[in-house]
């Protein structure tokens, strides 16, 4: 029995004619998958998540910087108050009180005052002004309008030759009249000393004052007893 031939059709078909078709349709079918994205969609499946998370990798989120503390609130100074006096105590009225005791009425006592802060006593008042100083005017004989006379001089004093000064203290009152000489420096002689104290014993004088009210003084009063 003769053997088919090896390029015998197959139902009318050459089977080099269904390779050739094969190859055609698979090329085909390649390029349509191409244009229609599957291949990109396959290669995206085969690759690995990690390269793929390497590069959509979300960027890194900014980081604030920290703020700074704030600061520890001030702590207010405790207020010293003053002490107060324990208040007095306060009677009790008994709720059985005996038969025969009083009754009493209790009232409470008045709340202590409150404690008020010292006064300062007030500065003492300045010390006053001194006084000024009196204004005193001694006493006068040199008045023109007195005409006291010169004490005459003694005879037997000038034929003894004595002469001399006496100075004479005298007590003027406020009329301008001697009320009292006495010697406060003698001349060497009675004689002369006595007849000054006479003269002047008549004398008149202007009286003393004291911020210009007349006043009683002292006054010394020289006499000079010269032989010429």
């Amino acid at each position: 029995m003769p053997q088919p031939d090896r390029f015998t059709p197959v139902g009318g078909v050459s089977r080099n004619a269904v390779i050739v078709g094969s190859v055609v349709l698979l090329h085909v079918a390649g390029l349509w998958a191409l244009q229609s994205g599957l291949l990109r969609k396959a290669a995206e499946v085969i690759v690995p998540a990690e390269l793929l998370s390497e590069f959509i990798a979300p960027p890194a989120p900014k980081v604030a910087p920290p703020a700074p503390p704030a600061p520890p609130p001030l702590k207010a100074a405790p207020r010293v108050q003053a002490p107060r006096p324990a208040p007095m105590p306060v009677a009790i009225a008994d709720p059985t009180p005996t038969p025969n005791a009083p009754v009493g009425a209790t009232t409470p006592q008045p709340p202590a005052p409150p404690i008020e802060a010292p006064v300062a006593p007030p500065a003492p008042p300045a010390p006053p002004a001194p006084p000024a100083p009196a204004r005193i005017e001694r006493p006068s004989s040199d008045a023109a309008y007195l005409n006291n006379p010169k004490p005459s001089y003694p005879a037997i004093s000038k034929r003894m030759g004595e002469q001399g000064k006496v100075v004479l203290r005298v007590l003027i009152g406020t009329d301008g009249l001697p009320q009292k000489v006495e010697i406060s420096q003698s001349s060497g002689y009675d004689r002369l000393d006595r007849q000054a104290q006479d003269a002047v014993m008549r004398w008149r004088f202007v009286p003393g004052k004291r911020n210009g009210v007349p006043e009683t003084m002292w006054n010394l009063v020289p006499i000079n007893f010269v032989l010429e």
